[in-house]
Parts: structure tokens; C-alpha cells; sequence
């Protein structure tokens, strides 16, 4: 991060300087107290559960030389006579927004908002790779990409960052205003329009909605005009549903998109390959990222990074190189089992997509899929579990097993199938026989919602 005067913080906050401390610029910002140092601004953020205005005499005692806070209560008494620069706001959290937003401004830097429902940081993590082949890329930290995360992420970007890959999360309507307001993007994608958090949303039209509220704030710069990048889906996005100010770039199977794409070969865990064809030059592309639904991802990469300048040789020379953030279809070879973790999050589609990876992945034993429950699906929750195992039956493996309350759904949709169907109701008495389930030579996906944590059926696995 580039230096920021106190001077400027106050301004881009619209802040109140309550007491001036002996720093007069900080270096960064921090909302973990545990991170915080000389030169770091600590944001108080108040959570759910807890105050973070409580850790501000830890960071003080820690070095931190300036804090933004949205109340003086129950703890300014604690600091003493520390020379702490103290800047009050209304609302913290929004108010390191404002400075991202302030700050990104300052900055040389193309700005690409990734947004969607399921695959937003697989695209982010592809659009990043690839443009790094030409471009010094910035990206979110991890899965940072809400609120409190994006802000952290902007900050960490410098002076000779020239593009910024920016994803953008939600669980309700108004989040991805307010991110995108943050960035205003040159380029924003949309990954697609599912059913992820349906429950606060009330029908895939609303979700829709919500993350369209990305394209309000595409911007217009140094006589490049913005550009909306879409897969055409037929019912939400397409150039109709989408049309703004700005141009749209279409990623599809047909003749009317504008990166086409078709022949997709999945190698299971080796990657894909698909053809590309694009302004009436068609490519072979191959990348070593597993699951079919990859094509499309990879291909917003070659989009936007055409919008950059960059060759569709030069994007798949970058997505050679792609790390996936986190346990998405990450494989891990154990003594003698081999695990597919996917376990960073799950949602019907995306099961889908992995339960494709399996089938198509080399193993000498049996290809088993565990599966656990998807949150946040509303009143549509039973009927999504079962869709997925009933997709099951069409999927060349040898075993599912269900463990969870409403992964009940997954194992009965899954019944008359040619695998064999076991459930569990919990993920303890499923750890507890997994050693008697899972053999010598075998292949595991393993998948559910973060909430399930279903890491630690991947960690008892892999000590058979």
C-alpha cells in the first residue's frame, strides 16, 4: 500500500480527527487487531458478536498509531495519553470503503469487478493468471469480497499495480451496489445467475437483479467505453436482459455470441480442452484447471483479456498457470487414497460440475462421491438436493454417499442409479465408518457447504 496522509483519510471518510497522534501518514489498514503495527490504521468494526472498538488499547499497545472508530464508549478511558490519531465516523465499515474508493482513485489502474454466482473466483483467479502474462495484477485476498474484504484487498494494491481484479460477493440485495460503487469498474463480469443464497432472495429473478446492480456503476474511461462481460444463459443474461450504457461482450455455444465456444473435451482432472472461435479465427485452447464448466470461465479470460490487448495464446500461456484459491477440485494423493477436495463451498451446479470431474478422473479403485448438504436454498432446498442426485444416476461413478440433514435428498434422488447409495444423517458417524467404506486405489470427491466443514471427512481420509 502506498502511503496515505492523515489529512487525506480524515477527507475520504468524512471523518471528525477527534485527537492527532505523532504519525502523520499510515502505510496500512487492518480490522484483525492480532495484525496490526507501526504505520497501520486499525478499523473498529462492530460485528455480530463483538465490538472491535474493545481491542483498540491491543493495538495501541501494539504500535498502531491511528484508529477509525464510530464511538468513544467503554474504552477511550483505556488508551490514556497515547499519542493515537482518533478518527470518528458514522460508520466504520462503510467509511473504509469511501477511502478504498478514494484510494483506488489515486491509482494508474484498470478495474475488473467478477461477480456471479457460483465460479466468481475460479474467473477472478483465471482473469488474474492470464493478464499476468502482460499486465502487474492485483486481486482479492483469499475469498476477501465483501464489505470489509474488498476495501482490505484495494488497499493492498501499489502504485505499479496496472490492473485490478476485483470479486464480489452477497447474500443480499444491495451488497454488490455498494462493492461496485467502491470500484467502478472498466470491465464487469457476470459469471452466471443460480441458485446461491436463494433464500434471501426469493427467486433466481431477484438474484439476477442483485447482481445486475454491477453494471449501474460501469465506467466510461480515458475514451474506453465500459464493458459488461456475460455467458449467454437465454433466460437471464443475454444482450436484452443486459443492455446499458456500455458495451457487452457475450460468451456462448451459438452463432450470435462473441467468443463461441464448442468440442469441449474433459480430461477429469487433467484439465479441459475446447475450440474458441472469435472474429472468424478459431483456437485450440487447453488448460490444466479440471471441470467443464471451466470452458466458460477460461474463456471470459480470453475475453477480457482481449479487451487488454492480449492474444489468445498469451491468455492460455497465463491460465497454464492458474492456483486456484482454496479447496476447489484440488487433488490430493494419499497413501493409498486420492482425494478430490472441493470443499470450499457447494451449491447445485457446482456439484454438478464436480461430480462430471470424478467420473471423468483416472483411479485404479472405485470413484466415490460424498456429498454433503447445500445452505441458503430456501424453500427450494429440497428440491435442489434432489435434482443433484438424480443428476447422479446420469454420472458414470461407483458410489455416493449423503451425509447431512437435507443431503437426505441428494441419496434418495440418487436411488436406481448404477452406483451404490449410502447416507449418513451426520458427518461424525460418517467419519467414524468412513475406514470400512473407503479402500485402497480409490478416488473420493468430497463437497458440501462451508458450513458443513466437510474438511474433516478429507482429513480422516487421508489417514487411511
Amino acid at each position: 500500500m502506498d502511503r496515505i496522509s492523515i489529512d487525506d483519510v480524515v477527507k475520504a471518510t468524512g471523518g471528525r480527527l477527534i485527537r492527532a497522534g505523532r504519525e502523520k501518514h499510515i502505510t496500512g489498514v487492518k480490522h484483525d487487531s492480532r495484525q496490526c503495527g507501526a504505520g497501520d490504521m486499525f478499523v473498529a468494526v462492530i460485528g455480530e458478536n463483538r465490538d472491535g472498538h474493545a481491542y483498540i488499547p491491543q493495538v495501541a499497545d501494539a504500535g498502531c498509531g491511528t484508529v477509525l472508530v464510530s464511538h468513544t464508549d467503554g474504552w477511550q478511558d483505556d488508551i490514556g495519553d497515547r499519542e493515537l490519531n482518533i478518527i470518528e465516523v458514522d460508520d466504520t465499515v462503510y467509511a473504509m470503503g469511501q477511502l478504498a474508493s478514494w484510494y483506488l482513485d489515486r491509482l494508474d489502474v484498470i478495474r475488473i469487478a467478477v461477480t456471479g454466482s457460483v465460479g466468481k473466483t475460479t474467473t477472478r483467479d483465471m482473469i488474474y493468471y492470464a493478464l499476468g502474462e502482460k499486465y502487474s495484477c492485483g486481486r482479492n485476498i483469499k475469498n476477501y469480497n465483501n464489505a470489509v474484504g474488498l476495501p482490505l484487498s484495494i488497499f493492498l494494491l501499489e502504485s505499479d499495480t496496472e490492473v485490478a481484479v476485483l470479486e464480489m460477493g452477497m447474500d443480499k440485495a444491495g451488497e454488490i451496489d455498494r462493492l461496485a460503487e467502491i470500484v467502478k469498474p472498466d470491465i464487469a463480469v457476470i459469471t452466471n445467475i443460480g441458485v446461491s443464497h436463494i433464500e434471501n432472495f426469493g427467486s433466481r429473478e431477484g438474484i439476477f437483479r442483485a447482481k445486475m446492480e454491477v453494471a449501474a456503476h460501469i465506467t466510461s474511461r480515458d475514451g474506453r467505453k465500459g464493458t459488461l462481460v456475460f455467458p449467454y444463459d437465454g433466460e437471464f443474461l443475454t444482450r436484452e436482459n443486459t443492455r446499458g450504457d456500455y458495451r457487452q461482450i457475450v460468451i456462448g455455444e451459438d452463432g450470435r455470441s462473441d467468443y463461441i465456444i464448442s468440442d469441449v473435451d474433459d480430461l477429469g482432472l487433467d484439465g479441459i480442452k475446447f475450440t474458441v472461435e472469435h472474429m472468424e479465427r478459431s483456437s485450440r485452447v487447453g488448460i490444466p484447471v479440471p471441470g467443464r464448466h471451466n470452458a466458460i470461465n477460461a474463456t471470459i479470460a480470453i475475453a477480457v483479456g482481449g479487451l487488454l490487448g492480449l492474444s489468445v495464446e498469451e491468455v492460455e500461456r497465463g491460465l497454464a498457470e492458474t492456483q486456484l484459491t482454496g479447496s476447489r477440485l484440488k487433488y490430493i494423493k494419499g497413501d493409498s487414497v486420492s482425494v478430490i477436495d472441493d470443499t470450499y463451498n457447494a451449491s447445485p451446479d457446482s456439484m454438478k460440475s464436480a461430480l462430471r470431474v470424478l467420473e471423468k478422473s483416472r483411479c485404479s479403485g472405485r470413484r466415490t462421491a460424498i456429498l454433503g448438504d447445500m445452505y441458503e436454498l430456501g424453500e427450494q432446498s429440497g428440491k435442489q438436493h434432489l435434482e443433484v442426485g438424480l443428476f447422479a444416476r446420469s454420472v458414470a461413478i461407483d458410489r455416493l454417499i449423503a451425509v447431512g440433514i437435507d443431503a437426505r435428498n441428494i441419496a434418495e434422488g440418487a436411488k436406481g442409479g448404477t452406483a451404490d447409495v449410502m447416507y449418513f444423517e451426520s458427518k461424525e458417524e460418517l467419519i467414524e465408518n468412513i475406514g470400512d467404506i473407503v479402500s485402497s486405489g480409490d478416488m473420493v470427491l468430497v463437497k458440501g457447504s462451508r458450513g458443513m466443514k466437510m474438511e474433516d471427512i478429507v482429513e480422516r481420509i487421508l489417514k487411511i
